[in-house]
């Protein structure tokens, strides 16, 4: 009974818990000063993960997105806050320990062109997690490589290839059957389509929809295009200047979105029916730089909709209903109306 009732709580747990997580990177003005500041990458971000869930992440380019992902690897050194992986605290794992966890989280990184070892074949690239965590004999290496190969759609023929051999859309397939030949928990997908055409894109998504269905891992996917996003998650969470500004189920952010950014970035999708016209929101100034963020709300110097109080106090994140998270003064009023 006792056994069964822990498995239970284990399933009913988050795969993955995020809470606080800063990275900031510090600078000097000049080479030849010593004051430092402060880059605010990513600055106290919250979230939780489900076991085979997907978590699309979006925003503007510099909002922070790939360092978050990063940052939750430990890839890069988290500057403060917690990380818990299956309820263990990812940061406070020592080397070995840490070597082991990281057989269950993986990544696909953004460019397919820069992340293979040109020099490297591609069995050796896709054995190479098995080469740091298992020992296994050539014959069982090779097995396991050529079935993730077959997984993910390239012929076996092309084991002894270099990278150089293949399109984008084959090299970017390389980088996934890498990061799931150890069968991970969590794969952090950092803009894995980005780089690819528009017909190689939908190729590619559809084969991790059909990996997370055969495997069960779950998803942080990474990406700036809206209609990717859709497509592939379940919950959505929103970025912006380092702070996550909106976070809810896929439908419930797509068809009635509460944050001033959320509504413009929806405003930006392309429409195919001329015949449809869709108010764009358009918003005004520069993104603010992460060394110096601005006061109250960091989002009222481009805010449409901003009052004195934006510049003064920090909104509360609160959930306005059905897990639909919202920072703003005016989410849950001025926030719903059309504009």
């Amino acid at each position: 009974m006792e056994q069964n009732e822990k498995k239970e709580s284990l399933e009913k747990a988050p795969l993955l818990e995020v809470k606080h997580l800063r990275k900031w990177f510090s600078a000097k003005s000049s080479p030849f000063s010593t004051k430092k500041y402060y880059i605010k990458a990513v600055d106290d971000v919250n979230f939780t993960l489900n076991y085979g869930e997907t978590l699309g992440v979006v925003g503007e380019s510099g909002c922070g997105k790939s360092t978050m992902g990063r940052s939750v690897l430990r890839l890069l050194e988290p500057t403060d806050g917690e990380v818990y992986f299956e309820g263990r605290d990812f940061r406070k794992l020592k080397d070995s320990e840490l070597r082991k966890a990281r057989s269950q989280m993986q990544i696909i990184f953004q460019d397919p062109y820069a992340s293979l070892n040109p020099r490297m074949t591609v069995g050796e690239v896709i054995a190479e997690p098995l080469d740091i965590q298992l020992k296994l004999s050539r014959e069982e290496k090779r097995d396991r490589v050529l079935k993730a190969m077959e997984t993910v759609g390239l012929n076996p023929r092309y084991y002894n290839r270099y990278p150089h051999e293949f399109s984008g859309g084959q090299r970017q397939r390389i980088g996934i059957a890498r990061a799931i030949i150890l069968q991970p928990k969590l794969v952090v997908c950092d803009e894995p389509v980005s780089a690819l055409d528009v017909s190689i894109q939908s190729q590619v998504i559809n084969l991790l929809k059909d990996l997370q269905k055969e495997m069960g891992m779950a998803y942080i996917f990474i990406s700036h295009d809206l209609s990717v996003i859709k497509h592939i998650s379940d919950r959505v969470a929103v970025m912006y200047l380092g702070h996550v500004v909106e976070l809810a189920g896929k439908d419930d952010l797509y068809n009635q979105p509460l944050h001033p950014y959320t509504r413009a970035l929806m405003s930006a999708i392309p429409v195919p029916d001329r015949k449809y016209k869709k108010e764009k929101i358009i918003l005004e100034g520069d993104l603010p730089s992460p060394a110096n963020p601005p006061s109250g709300c960091i989002f009222h110097t481009r805010c449409y909709m901003a009052q004195d109080i934006c510049s003064k106090e920090v909104p509360e994140f609160k959930d306005y209903g059905n897990g639909h998270c919202c920072a703003c003064h005016f989410c849950g009023g001025e926030a719903n109306k059309d504009h």
